[in-house]
């Protein structure tokens, strides 16, 4: 299977996305490719759930319903102008009869973007002031993640309109530990690293890198507590910075999901699991039955060990550590719960 980059020329071949607008079709164009399936390749099983929108270029591919043959797409043809059978669970197979080349796009995606043109309300050309194809990749890595998906249109459209850019030099500290949360960043240039100072590391120890993309902040604007770790560019680059009020009422209150105890445990008995954000110390002390403790601080560097397809109720003593929690996994594409007034609250 080879990539070859795609062109808005060929994009406007399909529906509906001949009905986005130029700024938005090309920032969609950069982020497509044209792929490639040999005779009898498999393009997707009857049954297939994954959110991807299939347009066929060339060749012929097979709809095959438990192995029976109900139709063909042709490439160019009228017929391919439309999505590959564009339900879900997907009703039929499809495999390909001859060479096919084919572009996938993420559904999610693409329903954002099409809300937004349809109501008028975004452009890339809108949003990027200065013109940079870099800043339409940082947005559209944002929008690409399942977090976002979440979000009403209008609010994203707002969230951009409201960010500030601000440029740093490698060595330049973004936020510091120890200080007030006052905003939420996204790095659009350049590279970062978060470190946290302890008793045995004045130095501070590696909790992540951050690169184009990555988004930091969000903990202490949610806690409404001090930094927890410092971040340091390590390259000349920039971020995008939206104020504390805007980020709570427009980013954090659409992704959070809020559970009582009753709520809770129906989840942890599907097989669900208690996440406890507060310090081993504390956790020690007191602590859920079968949870799972990673301190909020260490959540960026641990996230790795958590199953992405689990379900996660996030807990700390109160409920504040643990929205901040709930946030940074959401954001990253899990399934994440916040227990309500937190585990003092909580009867078992």
């Amino acid at each position: 299977m080879t990539d070859e980059q795609t062109t808005t020329a060929l994009l406007r071949r399909f529906s509906p996305l001949d009905g986005l607008k130029r700024d938005n079709l090309a920032a969609l164009a950069r982020k497509v490719q044209i792929r490639e399936l040999s005779p009898g390749q498999v393009l997707f099983k009857e049954g297939d759930t994954e959110k991807r929108t299939f347009y066929i270029v060339s060749g012929t591919l097979e709809l095959q319903d438990h192995g029976k043959i109900v139709g063909t797409v042709d490439g160019g043809s009228d017929f391919a102008k439309n999505p590959v059978a564009p339900v879900y669970p997907r009703r039929v197979a499809a495999k390909a009869r001859d060479r096919v080349q084919f572009i996938s796009v993420d559904s999610d995606l693409l329903d954002v973007m099409l809300t937004w043109d349809q109501t008028g309300t975004y452009e890339v050309n809108e949003l990027n002031d200065n013109g940079d194809a870099g800043a339409e990749d940082w947005m559209t890595m944002l929008l690409q993640t399942k977090a976002f998906h979440k979000i009403p249109p209008a609010n994203i459209q707002a969230i951009f309109m409201r960010m500030q850019q601000i440029n740093y030099r490698s060595g330049d500290v973004i936020l510091k530990q120890g200080s007030e949360g006052d905003y939420f960043y996204v790095l659009t240039r350049g590279s970062a690293l978060v470190t946290r100072e302890t008793p045995l590391s004045k130095d501070g120890i590696k909790l992540a890198e951050l690169s184009v993309g990555d988004t930091f902040g969000e903990e202490a604007l949610i806690s409404d507590a001090k930094r927890n770790a410092t971040v340091t560019m390590t390259k000349d680059g920039s971020v995008m910075r939206l104020g504390k009020e805007d980020f709570k009422k427009l980013l954090n209150e659409p992704m959070l999901e809020w559970v009582d105890t009753d709520e809770a445990a129906a989840i942890i008995k599907a097989g669900g699991k208690w996440l406890d954000v507060r310090l081993p110390s504390e956790f020690d002390n007191q602590h859920l039955d079968g949870a799972v403790n990673i301190p909020l601080y260490f959540i960026r560097l641990k996230i790795n060990t958590l199953d992405k397809k689990g379900k996660y109720v996030v807990c700390c003593d109160t409920g504040r550590r643990s929205s901040a929690g709930a946030y940074i996994l959401s954001e990253r594409g899990f399934q994440a719960y916040v227990l309500k007034g937190g585990i003092s609250k909580d009867p078992s």
